[in-house]
Protein backbone atom coordinates (compact mmCIF):
# COMPACT_ATOMS: atom_id res chain seq x y z
CA UNK A 1 0.00 0.00 0.00
CA UNK A 2 1.45 3.37 -0.98
CA UNK A 3 2.05 5.86 1.78
CA UNK A 4 -0.15 8.99 1.74
CA UNK A 5 2.54 11.07 3.42
CA UNK A 6 4.12 13.60 1.03
CA UNK A 7 7.79 14.38 1.20
CA UNK A 8 10.00 16.86 -0.57
CA UNK A 9 12.70 15.74 -2.93
CA UNK A 10 16.37 16.52 -2.13
CA UNK A 11 16.32 19.10 -4.93
CA UNK A 12 13.29 20.82 -3.41
CA UNK A 13 14.86 20.77 0.04
CA UNK A 14 18.03 22.31 -1.34
CA UNK A 15 15.93 24.96 -3.08
CA UNK A 16 14.09 25.85 0.12
CA UNK A 17 17.35 25.96 2.04
CA UNK A 18 18.83 28.22 -0.61
CA UNK A 19 15.83 30.56 -0.38
CA UNK A 20 16.06 30.67 3.41
CA UNK A 21 19.78 31.37 3.22
CA UNK A 22 19.21 34.19 0.74
CA UNK A 23 16.45 35.56 2.95
CA UNK A 24 18.72 35.49 6.00
CA UNK A 25 21.50 37.15 4.02
CA UNK A 26 19.11 39.88 2.83
CA UNK A 27 17.92 40.56 6.39
CA UNK A 28 21.51 40.60 7.65
CA UNK A 29 22.47 43.00 4.83
CA UNK A 30 19.59 45.34 5.67
CA UNK A 31 20.51 45.27 9.36
CA UNK A 32 24.16 45.97 8.56
CA UNK A 33 23.19 48.76 6.15
CA UNK A 34 20.96 50.37 8.77
CA UNK A 35 23.72 50.06 11.36
CA UNK A 36 26.26 51.56 8.95
CA UNK A 37 23.88 54.39 8.06
CA UNK A 38 23.44 55.24 11.73
CA UNK A 39 27.19 55.14 12.32
CA UNK A 40 27.86 57.35 9.28
CA UNK A 41 25.31 60.00 10.28
CA UNK A 42 26.67 63.49 10.63
CA UNK A 43 26.18 65.30 13.91
CA UNK A 44 23.65 67.59 12.22
CA UNK A 45 21.63 64.54 11.16
CA UNK A 46 21.80 63.20 14.71
CA UNK A 47 20.68 66.61 15.95
CA UNK A 48 17.35 66.28 14.12
CA UNK A 49 16.91 62.50 14.39
CA UNK A 50 14.76 63.01 17.51
CA UNK A 51 12.02 64.30 15.21
CA UNK A 52 12.32 61.32 12.84
CA UNK A 53 10.68 58.89 15.21
CA UNK A 54 10.06 56.11 12.68
CA UNK A 55 13.64 56.32 11.37
CA UNK A 56 12.58 56.53 7.73
CA UNK A 57 14.77 59.55 6.98
CA UNK A 58 11.79 61.88 6.52
CA UNK A 59 10.41 64.41 9.01
CA UNK A 60 6.82 65.48 8.44
CA UNK A 61 5.50 68.80 9.75
CA UNK A 62 3.47 67.02 12.44
CA UNK A 63 6.67 65.25 13.55
CA UNK A 64 8.12 68.69 14.24
CA UNK A 65 5.03 69.80 16.14
CA UNK A 66 4.83 66.58 18.20
CA UNK A 67 8.55 66.78 18.95
CA UNK A 68 8.28 70.31 20.33
CA UNK A 69 5.28 69.32 22.43
CA UNK A 70 7.22 66.34 23.75
CA UNK A 71 10.03 68.68 24.78
CA UNK A 72 7.57 70.73 26.84
CA UNK A 73 6.83 73.67 24.56
CA UNK A 74 3.31 75.07 24.68
CA UNK A 75 0.80 74.59 21.86
CA UNK A 76 1.29 78.12 20.49
CA UNK A 77 5.08 77.83 20.36
CA UNK A 78 4.84 74.34 18.85
CA UNK A 79 2.56 75.69 16.14
CA UNK A 80 5.20 78.33 15.49
CA UNK A 81 7.76 75.55 15.05
CA UNK A 82 5.96 74.64 11.81
CA UNK A 83 7.94 77.48 10.25
CA UNK A 84 10.86 75.04 10.31
CA UNK A 85 9.48 72.76 7.57
CA UNK A 86 8.12 75.79 5.72
CA UNK A 87 11.63 77.22 5.30
CA UNK A 88 13.84 74.12 5.45
CA UNK A 89 11.86 71.56 3.45
CA UNK A 90 12.87 72.79 0.01
CA UNK A 91 16.65 72.96 0.61
CA UNK A 92 16.63 69.34 1.79
CA UNK A 93 14.37 68.40 -1.11
CA UNK A 94 17.00 69.54 -3.61
CA UNK A 95 18.93 66.32 -2.99
CA UNK A 96 16.01 64.46 -4.58
CA UNK A 97 14.19 66.82 -6.92
CA UNK A 98 13.90 70.44 -8.03
CA UNK A 99 10.17 70.23 -7.41
CA UNK A 100 9.16 71.42 -3.91
CA UNK A 101 7.66 68.82 -1.61
CA UNK A 102 3.91 69.53 -1.41
CA UNK A 103 3.87 68.06 2.11
CA UNK A 104 6.79 70.22 3.33
CA UNK A 105 8.74 67.19 4.46
CA UNK A 106 12.35 67.49 5.62
CA UNK A 107 14.83 64.94 4.24
CA UNK A 108 17.32 63.99 6.94
CA UNK A 109 20.15 62.89 4.64
CA UNK A 110 20.25 66.32 3.00
CA UNK A 111 19.72 68.50 6.07
CA UNK A 112 23.16 70.06 5.49
CA UNK A 113 21.67 71.76 2.42
CA UNK A 114 19.49 73.79 4.81
CA UNK A 115 22.51 75.37 6.47
CA UNK A 116 22.10 79.14 6.35
CA UNK A 117 24.34 82.17 6.62
CA UNK A 118 24.99 84.34 9.68
CA UNK A 119 25.30 81.26 11.89
CA UNK A 120 28.04 80.27 14.33
CA UNK A 121 29.73 77.84 11.94
CA UNK A 122 29.72 75.08 14.55
CA UNK A 123 28.20 72.83 11.89
CA UNK A 124 30.27 72.87 8.72
CA UNK A 125 28.89 72.65 5.18
CA UNK A 126 28.72 68.85 5.42
CA UNK A 127 26.86 68.89 8.72
CA UNK A 128 29.86 67.83 10.79
CA UNK A 129 30.48 69.28 14.24
CA UNK A 130 33.47 71.57 14.78
CA UNK A 131 34.67 71.25 18.38
CA UNK A 132 37.15 74.07 17.75
CA UNK A 133 34.44 76.52 16.72
CA UNK A 134 32.25 75.38 19.58
CA UNK A 135 34.97 76.12 22.13
CA UNK A 136 35.71 79.42 20.39
CA UNK A 137 32.12 80.57 20.98
CA UNK A 138 32.65 80.32 24.74
CA UNK A 139 36.14 81.80 24.55
CA UNK A 140 34.74 84.85 22.77
CA UNK A 141 31.35 85.38 24.35
CA UNK A 142 31.37 83.86 27.84
CA UNK A 143 32.28 87.20 29.41
CA UNK A 144 31.76 85.93 32.98
CA UNK A 145 33.93 82.81 32.42
CA UNK A 146 31.30 80.69 34.15
CA UNK A 147 30.93 78.13 31.35
CA UNK A 148 27.52 79.48 30.34
CA UNK A 149 26.14 82.02 27.88
CA UNK A 150 23.76 84.69 29.18
CA UNK A 151 21.09 86.49 27.18
CA UNK A 152 23.48 89.40 26.66
CA UNK A 153 26.26 87.01 25.55
CA UNK A 154 23.95 85.43 22.99
CA UNK A 155 22.81 88.85 21.75
CA UNK A 156 26.46 89.79 21.21
CA UNK A 157 27.08 86.48 19.42
CA UNK A 158 24.17 87.16 17.05
CA UNK A 159 25.48 90.64 16.28
CA UNK A 160 29.00 89.39 15.57
CA UNK A 161 27.80 86.52 13.33
CA UNK A 162 25.65 88.68 11.07
CA UNK A 163 26.64 88.64 7.42
CA UNK A 164 25.90 91.61 5.19
CA UNK A 165 22.56 91.63 3.35
CA UNK A 166 21.41 88.38 4.96
CA UNK A 167 18.11 89.10 6.74
CA UNK A 168 16.98 85.49 6.31
CA UNK A 169 20.12 84.22 8.04
CA UNK A 170 19.75 86.79 10.84
CA UNK A 171 16.17 85.68 11.43
CA UNK A 172 16.95 81.95 11.40
CA UNK A 173 19.90 82.40 13.77
CA UNK A 174 17.79 84.44 16.17
CA UNK A 175 14.98 81.85 16.19
CA UNK A 176 17.45 79.00 16.76
CA UNK A 177 19.29 80.65 19.66
CA UNK A 178 16.06 81.94 21.20
CA UNK A 179 14.55 78.45 21.13
CA UNK A 180 17.76 76.97 22.53
CA UNK A 181 17.80 79.45 25.42
CA UNK A 182 14.13 78.82 26.24
CA UNK A 183 14.76 75.08 26.35
CA UNK A 184 18.12 74.94 28.15
CA UNK A 185 18.59 78.01 30.34
CA UNK A 186 19.40 77.54 33.99
CA UNK A 187 19.99 80.60 36.16
CA UNK A 188 19.82 82.73 33.03
CA UNK A 189 22.55 80.90 31.12
CA UNK A 190 22.91 78.17 28.53
CA UNK A 191 25.60 75.91 29.95
CA UNK A 192 28.33 74.44 27.81
CA UNK A 193 27.60 70.74 28.43
CA UNK A 194 23.90 71.22 27.71
CA UNK A 195 24.62 73.15 24.53
CA UNK A 196 27.05 70.46 23.33
CA UNK A 197 24.37 67.81 23.97
CA UNK A 198 21.89 69.96 22.06
CA UNK A 199 24.14 70.12 19.01
CA UNK A 200 24.57 66.34 19.20
CA UNK A 201 20.83 65.81 19.69
CA UNK A 202 21.20 63.66 22.82
CA UNK A 203 19.60 66.20 25.14
CA UNK A 204 16.26 65.95 23.33
CA UNK A 205 16.00 62.27 24.23
CA UNK A 206 17.01 63.05 27.81
CA UNK A 207 14.31 65.70 28.19
CA UNK A 208 11.68 63.48 26.58
CA UNK A 209 12.55 60.54 28.83
CA UNK A 210 12.46 62.70 31.95
CA UNK A 211 9.06 64.11 31.07
CA UNK A 212 7.62 60.68 30.22
CA UNK A 213 8.73 59.35 33.62
CA UNK A 214 7.22 62.29 35.45
CA UNK A 215 10.64 63.62 36.45
CA UNK A 216 10.23 66.62 34.21
CA UNK A 217 12.95 68.99 33.02
CA UNK A 218 14.32 71.36 35.63
CA UNK A 219 15.69 73.86 33.14
CA UNK A 220 14.22 76.18 30.54
CA UNK A 221 12.07 79.28 30.55
CA UNK A 222 8.38 79.50 29.73
CA UNK A 223 5.28 81.60 30.28
CA UNK A 224 4.97 80.35 33.86
CA UNK A 225 8.49 81.48 34.74
CA UNK A 226 7.97 84.78 32.94
CA UNK A 227 4.75 85.67 34.76
CA UNK A 228 5.96 84.41 38.14
CA UNK A 229 9.19 86.38 37.83
CA UNK A 230 7.35 89.58 36.91
CA UNK A 231 4.86 89.13 39.75
CA UNK A 232 7.33 88.27 42.50
CA UNK A 233 10.55 89.97 41.37
CA UNK A 234 9.37 92.83 39.17
CA UNK A 235 11.63 91.64 36.33
CA UNK A 236 11.65 88.75 33.89
CA UNK A 237 15.29 88.07 34.80
CA UNK A 238 14.55 86.41 38.11
CA UNK A 239 18.09 85.03 38.44
CA UNK A 240 19.48 88.55 38.80
CA UNK A 241 17.54 89.11 42.03
CA UNK A 242 18.67 85.94 43.80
Amino acid sequence: MASTTTSSSPTQLQGHAGENTKGDQRIAYEDNFTSYSKQSETVLQKHISFFDRDNDGIIWPWDVYNGFRELGFCILFSLGSLLIPVFFSYPTRLGHSWIPDPFLRIYVNDIHKAKHGSDSGIYDLDGSFSAERFDRVFDRFDKSSTGGLSVDDLAELLRKDRCAADPAGWSFAFMEWWTTWLLLQKDGRVWKDDLRACYEGTIFWKISEGRSKGIGWQKGYGIREFLHSLWTRGTWRYWETN
